[in-house]
């Protein structure tokens, strides 16, 4: 078959030629940055040189002048968390290995000499595995549409990041409101409670009236620091995301939560908007592509897993002086009397189905979780506007009358502080039902575009070839 070793050679230089990958000039984040200006509109660097860190050093000090808003809170961890960093960096390594399956195995020469007696031995073999390489444009491409997939898995380590942050920086923002609004109920408690007291001394007070007026302000003090740490808790949270050090916690939060948007959002499409758009459908699909050629790549090649051609050339010297030069080939291959391939085409064809079956239960999934999240997004939309237009309205109604019915001494200060206590009750479900709101609308654009928290399955990326890979031992 190869006569000469330089037919062997060019054979193996033609196909390094036709399927070599190479390195790209963005490392593959240019999908993630498409995804993320799409979906999010937001910009991503992966930081490689001190240029690039400096450029985002930059960016996250001009946005931390400024009072922080949501949308500024998501582009400073995009730029500044270093585990989404780390999940580049990922995306780098798995674009090494992408060149790496891409390369034809190297071939070995191999040099025989042996003398005595003025006679001389001498041989040179080069050998070439031909499995490999007749596999290899198919061991490529599944190498690819990995690479693919690790492309997808960035972009959705940097929606889940994302998603995270909005959830955390409404956290943050609604404990802050709800420690501003006991820090004001406490005042009023406590003024009370030492009016009860001095009620008591003087007997206009009973003791159960007195005990009623304390333990408010003593339940109000508990809840308020309650909502304290909660509030310096949700910070630190959100501090963590956006990957700050000690010298950069200076940042400053609004006081409130936005307002409601004017009118709820209006999604006919929800479910095929999700099916569409979701990130860890795209991955399972690609995952069940990849798997559907490593099938065919095992069935292909389940009698035969090792073919090796040698071109030998051999130089002979006997004592007298003569010498004569030989030329030709070796080949080696398994005969498959024992092991017919039948274990691999099996383990092939189960792992195939497994992923068909999770992928078909992940699009169940997904239209689920999109129609459950516009029905939570809509629910909380019309509870926070219910407060917003009739039970603050009504309160501040109630608290006005019963000013003007103490100024005339219709009622006493008692009656005046009670209603205090339930104005303050309702201002604080307010700000937990807009608060909701906004927690449901960050839910509801993970159930379309991904990112959830933790949610996707994660498989073996190298069940991928698991099965491919025995054509090139």
């Amino acid at each position: 078959m190869y006569k000469n070793p330089a037919l062997l050679v060019a054979l193996l230089s033609t196909l390094a030629l036709s399927g070599c990958a190479t390195f790209s000039p963005d490392g593959g984040i240019g999908v993630v940055a498409n995804v993320a200006g799409e979906t999010i509109r937001k910009d991503v660097i992966a930081i490689h040189s001190d240029e690039e860190a400096e450029w985002a050093r930059s960016a996250v000090q001009r946005l931390l002048r400024r009072p922080l808003t949501v949308d500024a809170a998501v582009q400073v961890a995009l730029l500044n968390n270093k585990g989404l960093q780390a999940a580049y960096n990922e995306l780098a390594l798995a674009e090494a290995d992408l060149v790496q399956e891409s390369l034809p195995p190297n071939p070995t020469f191999s040099i025989f000499r042996i003398a005595g007696d003025g006679a001389l031995e001498a041989e040179r073999q080069i050998v070439g595995n031909i499995l490999a390489l007749s596999t290899l444009p198919f061991r490529s491409e599944i190498a690819r549409q990995r690479f693919q997939k690790a492309q997808l898995r960035a972009a959705e380590e940097t929606l889940r990041l994302a998603a995270e942050v909005r959830r955390t920086y409404f956290r943050a923002v609604a404990a802050n409101e709800l420690v501003g609004l006991l820090t004001d109920a406490k005042a009023t408690a406590e003024s009370t409670a030492q009016l009860a007291s001095k009620l008591g001394q003087t007997g206009a007070l009973n003791k159960l009236d007195q005990a009623r007026e304390q333990v408010f302000y003593a339940e109000t003090t508990a809840d308020l620091a309650t909502l304290r740490q909660d509030a310096a808790s949700s910070r630190e949270r959100l501090i963590r995301l956006l990957g700050l050090w000690d010298g950069d916690l200076g940042f400053r939060l609004p006081g409130k939560l936005p307002p409601l948007p004017q009118r709820p959002l209006s999604l006919p499409r929800i479910e095929v908007d999700a099916v569409e758009h979701r990130i860890d459908l795209q991955i399972a699909r690609i995952e069940l592509d990849a798997l559907a050629k490593s099938l065919s790549l095992t069935e292909a090649t389940r009698f035969v897993t090792l073919l090796d051609v040698a071109g030998v050339d051999r130089k002979t010297r006997d004592p007298n002086g003569t010498s004569f030069r030989e030329r030709g080939f070796d080949v080696q291959f398994q005969i498959p009397i024992f092991d017919g391939g039948e274990v691999r085409v099996r383990q092939a064809t189960e792992t195939y189905n497994q992923a068909f079956n999770r992928l078909t239960e992940k699009a169940v999934n997904v239209r689920s979780e999109a129609r459950d999240a516009f029905r939570v997004y809509r629910s909380t939309y019309d509870i926070a506007g219910h407060y917003q237009r009739e039970v603050l309205p009504l309160r501040k109604i109630i608290s006005e009358e019963m000013q003007l019915r103490f100024s005339s001494m219709q009622v006493d200060v008692f009656a005046l502080l009670t209603e205090a206590r339930q104005r303050i009750a309702g201002l604080r479900a307010a700000i937990e039902a807009k608060r909701e709101f906004w927690l449901a609308q960050s839910e509801l654009k993970t159930a379309v575009n991904g990112g959830g928290g933790g949610e996707t399955q994660r498989q073996n990326p190298a069940s991928v070839t698991a099965q491919a890979g025995g054509g090139g031992q």
